[in-house]
């Protein structure tokens, strides 16, 4: 396997994981949403918690990658 098709595949799997994230957290505050409207502060707080962490978790794998595969 070559070097530049070991980078697009960890590359897109570093990408799919948080997009993976971000769309269950978003179906799952609607969905919270919708049940219970008065605890907005609550699961928009929870929200951006996750999405925080789930970006930061995808940049620090993209930079592992960078060390990784550079020479």
């Amino acid at each position: 396997m070559s070097r530049n098709l070991a980078l697009i595949i960890v590359f897109s799997i570093c990408v799919l994981g948080p997009c993976g994230v971000f769309a269950a957290c978003g179906f799952s505050s609607i969905k919270a949403l919708g049940r219970n409207p008065s605890a907005a502060p609550k699961i928009f707080t929870a929200m951006i918690i996750v999405l925080v962490l789930a970006q930061a978790l995808a940049l620090i794998a993209i930079l592992t990658v960078f060390q990784l595969f550079t020479s």
